[in-house]
């Protein structure tokens, strides 16, 4: 272990470990969730494999890169709980979501199910799939706030017909924040042939994931988000006969050496990413993969709780719904637009150098905080402080 991560694996949380990472000293940045931050140390190693690229392309694509993507693959298997085979390297969620769905054998009233507050860009490509072969888009309807998982769970059940053949769900939901019941809606769906697809964006380190015992057909992860990995890193996961005629977008020279070598080749492309994901596993193992998930978990509750006293509102669902991500009512009653979620995102950012998401949904306007090991509760009293400042200064 480096000099670097035994300091790692000693310290406290908090603003003293913002110098693993590049961001800006003057902001608080609040929302990791969206694009995560890559640490310094995980760049570093993506940059010695451009490197090693570059002295000898031909050489390193042709002799270097196929072991060196194994080996990458099995770190992260072994993480993961699972074995290599069944592990596809993709860009990112959205384009295992896309190698998925593009690759099923779709007839015509074929139904598929997912909720409203599914990714946009998974509903964009269900929306595409429909019209290009007829299928039938069943919306779970989601409110929030939520009483609890059973819930989510009860609203999926709801939105299963007969001609169900595929249920999407998220492990955790972006705009929620949420952790939906991933077991027991794959539980529902195994005895009724009915297949099911986890958009686990989110879920990678935050998560303690086992896949093989989870029982999805498909999972899809970032590892550019909370697993701290260079952006263009994600998998896709395929149990047993589910990646049979699995295919990635991008059809290339591995087309017929199968799940998941098909997916190491798409062409020529930067593969640095994926290769520097055994980097942010080091990063992560070195603070400790359980503290971590710990640390996120009570930094994120501890500030959720800040912010409702301060701006006397509730926790949209039970706490244990939450991670290292909570989405909570922005006080008010301005009308719920993009345009003044907009308004809001920008106003924190320009005048306060607060960086966190404002959403509009619900009939309501939201701001979705996130808690990461550089962040400590100062961050999120500036939040507090300058969205009660606002207020006043409107007159509200």
């Amino acid at each position: 272990m480096s000099r670097e991560l035994k300091a790692l694996s000693m310290a406290a949380p908090g603003h003293a470990l913002r110098h693993f990472w590049a961001l800006e000293p003057s902001m608080h940045f609040l929302n990791h969730g969206s694009y995560g931050a890559t640490p310094r140390h995980v760049l570093a190693a993506q940059h010695q494999w451009r490197e090693r690229l570059e002295r000898q392309p031909v050489r390193f694509m042709s002799d270097e890169l196929p072991a060196a993507l194994c080996s990458a693959r099995a770190r992260l298997a072994a993480f993961l709980s699972t074995q290599p085979e069944r592990l596809g390297m993709v860009e990112n969620a959205t384009a295992g979501v896309n190698a998925v769905l593009r690759s099923i054998a779709w007839r015509a009233g074929d139904e598929l199910v997912l909720a409203d507050h599914a990714y946009l860009a998974v509903r964009h490509t269900v929306q595409h799939l429909a019209e290009c072969h007829g299928l039938v888009v069943r919306r779970v309807q989601l409110e929030f706030p939520l009483s609890g998982q059973e819930a989510i769970l009860e609203a999926y059940w709801s939105a299963i017909t007969p001609r169900t053949r595929l249920v999407i769900v998220d492990h955790i939901f972006s705009t929620l924040a949420v952790q939906a019941p991933v077991a027991e809606i794959v539980a529902v769906c195994q005895p009724l042939g009915v297949r099911v697809l986890v958009d686990g964006a989110h879920a990678p380190g935050l998560l303690p994931l086992a896949l093989d015992e989870l029982g999805a057909d498909w999972y899809v992860g970032n590892c550019h988000k909370w697993l701290l990995a260079p952006k263009g890193c994600a998998f896709l996961y395929a149990s047993g006969a589910a990646a049979q005629d699995l295919h990635p977008a991008v059809i290339s020279n591995f087309h017929d050496r199968g799940f998941p070598l098909e997916f190491d080749w798409q062409g020529t492309r930067d593969y640095s990413a994926w290769l520097a994901v055994t980097a942010a596993l080091d990063f992560v193992e070195a603070f400790g993969a359980a503290r971590y998930r710990q640390v996120l978990r009570e930094q994120a509750a501890a500030a959720a709780a800040l912010l409702c006293r301060h701006w006397a509102v509730e926790l949209p669902a039970p706490p244990g719904m939450f991670s290292a991500m909570v989405t909570l009512p922005l006080p008010g009653d301005e009308a719920p637009t993009e345009e003044n979620a907009t308004r809001w995102h920008d106003k924190l950012w320009t005048q306060h150098r607060i960086e966190v998401p404002v959403l509009a949904f619900n009939q309501r306007l939201w701001v979705r905080i996130s808690a990461q090991i550089y962040n400590e509760l100062s961050d999120y009293e500036a939040l507090a402080r300058a969205v009660s400042a606002s207020r006043s200064m409107q007159g509200t």
